[in-house]
């Protein structure tokens, strides 16, 4: 068995259509998944959300983070 994932666009019809390759005058037993695909959002040079970090700077200014007291020595793990 042999899977092979193609990317295809309906036309104006709202046809699709697409040729696969293969042997002649075989038989061929065909399972087709046929999933939309969802619109890729807009990425900066360095990959992350166009707006990403102007949307959520500051969204933890109302329950900034905490860090607790340091732990005396004798309560930590050993390094193994």
């Amino acid at each position: 068995m042999n899977t092979i994932k193609l990317k295809a666009h309906t036309g104006p019809d709202g046809l699709l259509k697409f040729e696969i390759p293969t042997t002649p005058n075989q038989e061929f037993e065909i399972v087709l998944v046929l999933q939309a695909v969802q619109a890729q959002a807009a990425v900066d040079d360095l990959g992350w959300p166009v707006g990403f970090f102007e949307e959520t700077y500051g969204s933890l200014a109302d329950d900034p983070i905490e860090l607790g007291p340091e732990l005396p020595p004798a309560a930590r793990d050993a390094i193994e």
